[in-house]
């Protein structure tokens, strides 16, 4: 059949625009319906789209094609489940539409409808052949959605059709429902798939379990569920992270006190070294870094390369760290292994001047050495930090040390053309 001129098809289409319905039904005729509009959609996918049953009765009656779709395996039904077009899902399917026909993703009406929340759809649908247990191309299963959204009422319904192992379902990384609820931190949902048989300590691709999921983005009444239901809360992933190490990397002070008073090691170590402390340490997170030392973390603990968190609090965790460190005895002349560095030379290469005043304050060494002979005051003069070069010269800072290339501090800062920095020096 040859294709209709442009023009008329805008004529048609302007009807529906305009919700104009009457004109557009006395226009259509039997020879549009297998026509492709703009976009190459259908008519029929347009007149869906309008959300007027009638309109769609009388294009289906002309002989429209029920199952045909766009470039990218849209059918009308699912064109109608996107729209929450309860009247028409329920005309289309009465006229033959699949309802387990999928998009060019395997993504099915259900799957759509599972996402949106729309329990009255997922009925319809399981009720005309659905299949519950449809997998798209990275492995989900509508139960995957529903949980991951929200959607208690969706989830019961999906689960009265479905086979006990279903709850135990995994996509293509791995994760169960009941890891996509508890990373969302959707309690009921969560509840209900344990209830249902889900295994708390299954792991995902990444050897996560749910509880690593739920510590990680702060959801501390799922944490509380997931406990109650038996998870091994000493569970490491594939970094070596327990769930402790998640909630302290991302300041989560209650959850770490929670997985803390359930006998969580607060020392235990990823694969790199390590422990919770370090983390909350080098993220800055002052409340948690009080929570773990008060329930026996170890400040002096060497990660890699022998980083302690005050070394990493220096690095990046701020002042505020530094000095809850030190006030719990963090040593404030460890070096590291990879230069040697102490964290006073962490702290001057990183500008802090608040660091390096607690450092001081603290007994820090002044003069101490790194692997290549430098001075805290050779990585200040190095960096252009002018209040540090002062805040060490006052401390009694050694400007005439030299460096294993037999460089003093001012040689550094000449060299860098730091000219405050070696009028500073040269006084």
């Amino acid at each position: 059949m040859p294709d209709l001129p442009t023009d008329h098809k805008s004529s048609i289409l302007s009807f529906l625009c305009k919700k104009d319905f009457g004109s557009f039904n006395q226009s259509v005729k039997r020879e549009h319906v297998k026509t492709q509009f703009s976009g190459e959609k259908s008519l029929l996918h347009y007149t869906v789209a309008s959300g007027d049953a009638e309109s769609v009765e009388h294009v289906l009656s002309l002989g429209a094609e029920v199952n045909c779709t766009t470039a990218r395996g849209y059918t009308p039904l699912i064109v109608a489940v996107l729209h929450r077009l309860h009247d028409i899902i329920s005309l289309l399917l009465e006229n033959g539409a699949s309802a387990t026909q999928g998009a060019e993703d395997d993504w099915t009406a259900l799957h759509f409808a599972a996402q949106n929340g729309d329990d009255r759809t997922v009925r319809l649908l399981l009720d005309k052949g659905a299949l519950a247990d449809a997998r798209e191309k990275a492995g989900w299963v509508p139960l995957h959605l529903a949980s991951q959204n929200g959607h208690e009422t969706v989830v019961r319904l999906l689960l009265s059709r479905l086979p006990e192992k279903a709850v135990r379902e995994r996509e293509a990384q791995g994760r169960t429902p009941l890891h996509l609820a508890s990373a969302y931190g959707h309690l009921n949902i969560a509840k209900l798939l344990l209830s249902k048989g889900a295994d708390p300590n299954a792991t995902d691709c990444s050897l996560s379990t749910a509880l690593h999921l739920s510590a990680e983005e702060g959801h501390n009444r799922v944490v509380r569920q997931l406990m109650k239901s038996g998870v091994n809360i000493g569970s490491a992933d594939s970094r070596g992270y327990t769930p402790l190490h998640l909630a302290a990397l991302k300041g989560h002070t209650g959850i770490c006190r929670q997985l803390l008073s359930n006998g969580r090691c607060p020392n235990s170590r990823s694969l790199l070294g390590w422990t919770p402390l370090h983390l909350a340490a080098l993220k800055g997170h002052e409340a948690t870094v009080v929570q773990l030392e008060s329930q026996g973390g170890c400040v002096n603990a060497g990660g890699e390369n022998g980083w302690t968190p005050l070394h990493l609090a220096c690095y990046q965790g701020g002042p505020e760290v530094v000095a809850k460190l030190l006030e719990a005895k963090a040593d404030p002349n460890v070096s590291e292994d990879s230069k040697g560095w102490t964290p006073l030379h962490v702290a001057c290469t990183n500008a802090s001047l608040q660091s390096v005043l607690h450092l001081i304050s603290h007994h820090a060494d002044v003069n101490a050495l790194n692997s290549r002979k430098a001075t805290p005051l050779h990585l200040a003069a190095q960096h252009d930090c002018k209040p540090i070069v002062n805040a060490l010269l006052l401390n009694s800072a050694d400007r005439t040390l030299l460096d294993s290339s037999g460089s003093t501090a001012l040689n550094v800062a000449q060299r860098c053309e730091h000219l405050e920095i070696v009028q500073l020096l040269m006084k």
